[in-house]
């Protein structure tokens, strides 16, 4: 499986890129250690992984605790990497596995975690929902727009190749 990672750092109000080397992350606290040495302001980490599922990180100076979406709820059974680094930071997945308590219809992707981590860069929660489920739409085209409405699309682009 191949598992990528990127993210954008904002410091004094200018967005900066950079890889994330995701396969040698142990958990959440060992992605959020790398993304605190990019910048002590907001960065945004982007994990996705053979375009099955997209994870979106948040940290801020004003917050330290690290906000958390995974586009799909149901990788976290699925991919070892995604429950190692996302499982303990989103509600409970008892039960996950019994069909009939999924409320999302078979094919349809279940999103989980902090829906507003973005709202303020452009990106509201509705808008994020709207890009996950749209049809053809991969991880990269959602963080494509995401960092786009940010104001970091040329960068990200740049990185990203």
């Amino acid at each position: 499986m191949s598992t990528k990672g990127i993210a954008i750092a904002q410091n004094a109000g200018r967005w900066t890129a950079h890889d994330l080397d995701i396969a040698d992350m142990e958990d959440l606290d060992s992605l959020v250690d790398a993304m605190h040495d990019l910048s002590s302001g907001t960065v945004i980490a982007f994990v996705e992984e053979d375009d099955e599922y997209l994870a979106i990180v948040r940290i801020t100076a004003r917050d330290p605790d690290p906000k958390v979406f995974l586009s799909d709820r149901r990788v976290l059974l699925t991919s070892d990497h995604a429950e190692r680094l996302f499982a303990d930071a989103l509600p409970s997945m008892a039960g996950l596995d019994d069909d009939s308590d999924d409320e999302a219809p078979v094919g349809q992707a279940s999103p989980v975690g902090d829906l507003d981590l973005l709202a303020d860069l452009g990106t509201p929660t509705e808008a994020l929902l709207e890009l996950i489920a749209e049809e053809g739409m991969l991880p990269a085209d959602v963080i494509s727009a995401v960092s786009e409405r940010a104001g970091a699309g040329e960068i990200f682009d740049d990185v990203r190749g």
